[in-house]
């Protein structure tokens, strides 16, 4: 698995790939498991029928290390234009957005301004997520969070289990109040500064998501989302989460769409915060072989729809 895994995540940078895959039926049909569609319209379809069972959404436009200032710009009024319409249909959806959407390879001020402009116009009390990318945007990511932070409330980042630095990052964020949605991580990362072995991944999780889940973390105000597909590991949070007082509604779980969907509607079902993170747009192919690569099994679902 480890093997396929590294073929997967050198997959989601080949640009000859790319190019290619997306013109397949099969592969595009695949995808669908993954995100409702490409347009905004299926994204907010799907998440006016989760908002019936219970469930809280995430909104994400897929692309990434935009090369141009407009358009970066463009994806900024595009957020907004989201922000809108999820407030004009009462959706219980927030938005998770990259800074390299925004312009972060172009201009650091730029971006942060973008940034800024999105956080304003998020409904009062809806959080903007900032996404991780890969390890050398990790610095700069938590830089201009903390900025933002400093400007405002409703901002939060996400962190990455299976990089070694995390803990520190985690604990050096913690006075702040923040609001954190921790994932295992999804880029090919070298050994020297990430676990390589799945199960040291998940251990370190349950570490770090049972810091967030601490008694003194929840007394300095941190807004923990616990994002993971594992059963296992949500048992045992939900665990730490009792043993410590933590109310259900006081923190959240995220889940992809099209992933453990029974375990979604189960948690909200028991009275826990569950929130659905879905894709949409054009530019999905680096994103879905990631999605493949954190679980290879996920293949033989694209082999089913090869042969039809």
């Amino acid at each position: 698995m480890a093997i396929m895994r590294t073929i997967l995540l050198k997959g989601a940078e080949n640009q000859w790939l790319h190019q290619r895959a997306s013109h397949y039926r099969f592969v595009r049909r695949a995808v669908r498991r993954f995100m409702p569609g490409e347009r905004l319209e299926d994204a907010i379809e799907a998440a006016q029928l989760l908002r019936d069972r219970g469930l809280n959404t995430i909104f994400t436009r897929l692309g990434e290390n935009l090369t141009e200032r407009s358009q970066a710009t463009a994806v900024v009024e595009h957020y907004v234009e989201v922000l809108q319409r999820i407030t004009a249909l009462s959706l219980p959806t927030v938005i998770s957005i990259k800074l390299t959407q925004l312009g972060l390879d172009l201009d650091r001020e730029f971006c942060f301004q973008n940034l800024c402009r999105l956080v304003e116009a998020a409904p009062q009390g809806d959080i903007v997520w900032i996404d991780m990318e890969s390890s050398p945007y990790v610095d700069v990511t938590l830089e201009l969070y903390r900025r933002a932070r400093a400007k405002y409330e409703n901002v939060g980042v996400c962190l990455q289990a299976y990089l070694y630095r995390t803990a520190k990052d985690l604990e050096s964020l913690l006075p702040l109040g923040p609001g954190i949605r921790l994932v295992k991580g999804a880029y090919k990362e070298p050994p020297e500064i990430a676990f390589p072995q799945k199960s040291d991944v998940d251990e370190n999780y349950f570490k770090l998501a049972s810091t967030m889940l601490s008694e003194s973390a929840q007394k300095q105000g941190m807004r923990a989302v616990i994002g993971t597909h594992d059963p296992k590991l949500i048992h045992r949070l939900q665990a730490v989460a009792t043993q410590n007082g933590v109310r259900k509604d006081s923190f959240e779980f995220h889940m992809l769409y099209g992933i453990q969907r029974a375990l979604q509607l189960r948690l909200a079902a028991d009275g826990w915060r569950a929130g659905v993170l879905i894709s949409y747009g054009k530019d999905w192919f680096p994103w879905y072989m990631r999605r493949l690569a954190e679980r290879p099994a996920n293949l033989f679902f694209v082999l089913r729809n090869i042969i039809g």
